[in-house]
């Protein structure tokens, strides 16, 4: 189980980026925006081949964001808890949310999506990992 992790969250986004800076670099520039996970930021949460897989993903967005400038950025986004099918049975873990996060709540899948638009355009940010999970990171 853990190799086939590690295939899908890093040696599929470095094939995919590989492939993609080429294009990327023909086509003028542009940007890669890896999705990883708190799990990969903070050392408590999930499985530990997932929170290494995403740790490692981390890691591939700023040794790639260090090659591919100036003409390509690359940046990861990493959300925390986000109401998905997945998540859906995971009530308690969502209504712990209420006094765990700033924001009092977990994240909606459009929310996430909006940031990775977001750091997709951003012309002056390259090799940063962008935590996004209503603050609980905070506390």
């Amino acid at each position: 189980m853990f190799e086939k992790i590690l295939a899908v969250n890093v040696i599929g986004p470095f094939q995919l980026a590989k492939l993609a800076l080429a294009h990327l670099r023909r086509d003028g520039g542009g940007s890669v925006v890896n999705v990883s996970s708190v799990a990969g930021v903070r050392p408590t949460g999930s499985s530990i081949p997932y929170a290494a897989s995403k740790a490692a993903l981390n890691h591939l967005t700023r040794l790639l964001a260090n090659v591919a400038g100036p003409e390509i950025r690359v940046n990861a986004v990493a959300p925390g808890l986000v109401r998905t099918p997945w998540t859906g049975d995971w009530g308690p873990l969502h209504d712990a949310m209420t006094t765990l996060a700033p924001l009092a709540r977990s994240g909606e899948p459009e929310e996430i999506a909006l940031v990775i638009v977001d750091v997709s355009q951003a012309t002056y940010l390259t090799g940063q990992v962008v935590v996004v999970d209503g603050g609980v990171s905070l506390r």
